[in-house]
């Protein structure tokens, strides 16, 4: 299983925040059009990603803190999510679906997410990506200092995925 450490956030200062990231990634952003259908597990989170012509099966368990957490992932490419989709949702259930538009910086080993999502409004997410063998706390610090360069507060700090926010259960 990847692992990282992730921190979502209400996105506060739009303009203020991309202006910092060109400035610290170096470049504009990969602009990503993302569709997540979420289906009904009985542990962690199960998602299929539509992104263009390009499709995954993600699964991934995390703890729903506002803080710095460590988030291990499964990602299973998918050529045909259609049919997937005619397995999955009868079998297991949809639990919902999340839209979105993310706008994608690459800070050293992080990936920095500017995301609009449909019903939800603005966010950002810090994904420090961690090496085998790498530690969570070490991927903590590097968010934690990303979270001040960007002046991200903590009032703003989301603990829960969209799909979450998106049913009324989450902050």
């Amino acid at each position: 299983m990847g692992r990282n450490v992730e921190i979502k956030a209400r996105l506060s200062d739009p303009a203020g925040i991309r202006s910092t990231l060109e400035r610290l990634s170096g470049s504009p952003p990969e602009v990503l059009e993302q569709s997540d259908t979420f289906f009904s597990v009985p542990r962690g989170r199960l998602k299929l990603r539509m992104q263009g012509d390009r499709s995954e099966l993600i699964y991934y368990e995390r703890p729903d803190l506002t803080s710095a957490k460590e988030s291990s992932y499964c990602i299973f490419p998918v050529e045909r999510p259609d049919l997937l989709l005619e397995v999955l949702a009868p079998s297991i259930g949809i639990r919902g679906k999340v839209e979105k538009r993310r706008h994608l910086y690459r800070v050293g080993n992080t990936r920095i997410h500017l995301d609009e999502v449909k019903g939800l409004g603005g966010f950002i997410e810090l994904e420090v990506v961690l090496d085998e063998g790498e530690n969570v706390d070490d991927g903590a610090a590097i968010a934690n200092r990303l979270m001040e360069k960007l002046g991200i507060a903590r009032e703003d700090l989301v603990a829960c995925a969209y799909i979450d926010l998106l049913e009324g259960e989450g902050k």
